[in-house]
């Protein structure tokens, strides 16, 4: 195996929104540092259930709905 084929891995602190933090293991910065996320499991829709946003750029949003409208929960005919 080839020497300095791999990254250092390290423990660092990851702090959260809400101020809670926990120890992990990393290749991100140096032992010891602080990785401040952004969007963690406290406040991420996917992970609290809250409504977002889409926005409509282009009407690309909109010609997507346009083109596979009735696809979902389209009722089949009995044959």
């Amino acid at each position: 195996m080839k020497k300095d084929g791999h990254p250092e891995y390290h423990y660092i602190t990851v702090l959260q929104n809400d101020g809670t933090k926990f120890l992990t293991r990393s290749t991100w910065g140096a032992a010891g540092d602080v990785m401040t996320l952004d969007i963690d499991p406290t406040t991420h829709p996917a992970w609290t259930g809250g409504g977002q946003q889409i926005l409509d750029r282009a009407g690309r949003v909109s010609k997507f709905n346009k083109k596979f409208e009735g696809m979902v929960g389209a009722k089949k005919a009995d044959a």
